[in-house]
């Protein structure tokens, strides 16, 4: 109450003190994993109800788009999983190409050591999950317990607070990004059943499009977008999953800046005095600070502008719907029968022994290989802490579980390996990394 009196006093609208609350749980960088958390707490108990069957007919009814030839009918889960991840592929390829360009995998020494654990932590699992199903049927489930769930991982290291060294943050950030490009992989090449040529051809011809629109130096996103739709659904048809045109439009994005930092500075700080010459609420100003904007605009990449932009999004609209769509299993007398299952074995042995045996291990041996530094002011117990916590898989696990599996009890079976095993990984890996502490210096 104290605060809203204070709020009114220096002029704030009420509107503004009416969704301050909302505001500030936004900018909470755990929230996207607490909105994750409680779509999927509300999917299991709606599919646990009596209330079961409204829930998977909510999903699997029909809805349009398009027109003529140029249209699609698909279940409403189809259009979540193929549609919608595909712009949550389409921000990891951002974020890829981010990292590589400017980021923490911008040079071989500062990529080795999370792209070799990353190796292992996929690696390891795959072969864990492979050696308990035999049987060649469940082996197409051996990429569900290679991902990592970036959103609740960093949530969980962000609750963690000061007793997480931010190189940790740093390190696992790269290290879920290196197992979503990974995983973008194996989706398309080992879960495609057929290619069809033509459109495969028509989804190159718009690529190429987007890479002559970036040489030439166009900037508008609504530009990308357009060519962008047009790839998906050219990839859709194609036999590809879908998602994979996400990935392959995002590397087209522009990523360079229309002016250096130099001239930004130069023409910025010129900017800056014309508008403190200015009287207030003159013309004179008004133009100052449109040309301020496009500056700033020019300054910053096309890539930099529509991940910023499209980060909300993602987290509060598309993974939750995604979590809300997937994660309603049917558990009441399916829990005691899929623990015993090879499938549900496997992935969960390959999320919690495969994925922190698999990036330790790899991790260590490249360090005493020399092929890569450990991060600073990190420790080997931090790291085994946090592959632990890289064995939630949640996201990514469940949606290569659709793809591997069309038989309902599979399926099921897979996603509760999944859940179970991911709730252990982040309860486990937040305890570990809440009892260790930063190493000393000598432990280099």
């Amino acid at each position: 109450m104290a605060r809203s009196s204070v709020l009114v006093r220096r002029g704030v609208a009420p509107i503004e003190i009416l969704i301050s609350p909302f505001v500030r749980f936004a900018e909470m960088e755990a929230a996207g994993s607490i909105l994750l958390l409680v779509s999927t707490a509300t999917a299991l108990v709606w599919a646990n109800s009596p209330w079961e069957a409204s829930y998977h007919a909510i999903w699997n009814t029909p809805a349009f788009i398009g027109f003529g030839r140029f249209s699609l009918s698909e279940s409403r889960h189809l259009w979540v999983n193929d549609g919608l991840m595909s712009i949550f592929f389409f921000l990891v390829g951002l974020e890829i190409k981010r990292e590589i360009l400017v980021g923490d995998l911008s040079s071989f020494k500062q990529a080795a050591f999370p792209l070799i654990s990353a190796l292992g932590g996929s690696l390891i699992p795959a072969l864990i999950y492979m050696s308990v199903n035999l049987e060649q049927t469940s082996q197409r489930g051996w990429g569900i317990p290679m991902a990592t769930d970036i959103a609740f991982a960093l949530g969980i290291l962000t609750l963690l607070g000061d007793r997480v060294p931010l190189p940790l943050k740093v390190f696992v950030t790269a290290l879920a990004i290196v197992d979503d490009l990974l995983a973008v992989l194996v989706i398309a090449i080992f879960y495609t059943s057929q290619i069809h040529f033509f459109s495969l051809v028509t989804a190159g011809a718009g690529v190429a499009v987007s890479i002559a629109a970036n040489l030439l130096g166009i900037r508008r996103p609504m530009i990308y977008a357009l060519v962008g739709v047009c790839i998906w659904f050219a990839v859709l048809k194609s036999g590809l999953h879908a998602t994979v045109a996400g990935v392959i439009l995002a590397l087209t994005i522009p990523a360079r800046t229309s002016i250096d930092r130099n001239r930004f500075l130069v023409e910025g700080s010129s900017l800056l005095e014309r508008f403190a010459a200015a009287r207030s609420g003159s013309n004179e100003e008004h133009a100052v600070i449109t040309r301020l904007e496009k500056q700033c605009e020019m300054f910053e990449s096309p890539l930099h502008r529509i991940e910023h932009r499209l980060q909300p999004w993602v987290s509060f609209l598309v993974m939750p719907l995604f979590a809300f769509a997937n994660a309603g299993v049917h558990l009441l007398g399916k829990v005691t029968l899929a623990a015993t299952h090879p499938v549900a074995l496997g992935v969960a042995l390959g999320l919690l022994i495969g994925k922190p045996i698999g990036i330790f291990a790899f991790g260590w041996c490249s360090v005493k290989a020399k092929i890569a530094v450990c991060p600073a002011n990190v420790s080997w117990r931090q790291i085994f802490g946090a592959g632990w916590l890289c064995g939630i898989g949640f996201t990514m696990s469940l949606f290569i579980a659709t793809l591997a599996f069309s038989d309902g009890w599979m399926l099921d079976v897979a996603k509760i390996g999944t859940l179970g095993a991911s709730v252990i990984a982040g309860l486990g890996g937040g305890w570990l990394l809440s009892l260790s502490r930063s190493r000393t210096s000598d432990e280099n």
